[in-house]
């Protein structure tokens, strides 16, 4: 629950917004997903991208969203490119209702090809390891040229190897130059491409900034009400 809560995120930010368990931040994603509303108050209101009101279809289609709710959505019988092209009807597979262009194939296999995922495609999800379904929702993502992505708790489920990868990947886009909105109570999922941190707790925010200025031992040991050890390497920060 989000609780007088006030974030700007300009669209081509790499932004990571931490926080413990139970803090808001999936009420927050669904928010800015219009999955859910907050109640009208004097004085509230939420922009995104520039506009208070969205057609809920167009907005999806210009912020590419991988979240754990589509990775258990996900049907196992779907192959790869099935959940690419997905992404053009906000849905989780194609359907017979569904009439699928050349120029949405042509745009799946691009996004397949800028993950190096093509072989991939033809793969039953059913078939993919964790790593591999977690990259094909980030083709999904990015399928329809999205203005910004938009990261739940993205290494949930992967073990060492796989969320290696999956980070790497989330540094490549971030360079690539689209905008990284970032969601985790994990610190070492903030890849160090990100410039600014937002710590939540108790459905607010607590404190907003930049990088180094946020992720410092007294600060996350008060985040999460405990005495904690913090450590950098290679970029990446690492928290017991």
């Amino acid at each position: 629950m989000l609780d007088d809560f006030s974030l700007v995120v300009r669209p081509d930010e790499r932004i990571a917004i931490l926080g413990p368990n139970g803090c808001g931040k999936s009420t927050l994603v669904k928010t800015i997903t219009r999955d859910c509303y907050p109640v009208v108050r004097d004085g509230s209101s939420i922009n995104i991208l520039g506009r208070e009101h969205w057609n809920v279809f167009e907005l999806r289609s210009m912020l590419g969203i991988v979240s754990n709710d589509l990775m258990s959505a996900v049907t196992g019988a779907a192959t790869g490119l099935d959940v690419v092209l997905s992404g053009f009807f906000s849905s989780i597979a194609i359907y017979s209702n569904h009439a699928v262009s050349r120029e949405q194939e042509d745009s799946a296999e691009e996004a397949l090809a800028q993950l190096q995922i093509p072989h991939l495609a033809d793969r039953p999800v059913r078939e993919m390891s964790s790593g591999e379904a977690k990259r094909i929702l980030i083709a999904r993502a990015l399928v329809h040229r999205p203005h910004a992505l938009l990261f739940d708790e993205p290494s949930n489920s992967l073990d060492v190897i796989a969320r290696r990868g999956l980070r790497q990947t989330m540094s490549l886009l971030a360079n690539s130059g689209i905008g990284i909105i970032m969601v985790t109570h994990d610190l070492s999922d903030i890849v160090p491409e990100v410039d600014r941190v937002v710590l939540m707790r108790n459905g607010k925010i607590v404190a907003d900034g930049p990088k180094e200025e946020m992720l410092t031992s007294q600060r996350l040991g008060e985040l999460f009400g405990m005495k904690v050890e913090l450590a950098r390497l290679d970029g990446f920060y690492h928290l017991w």
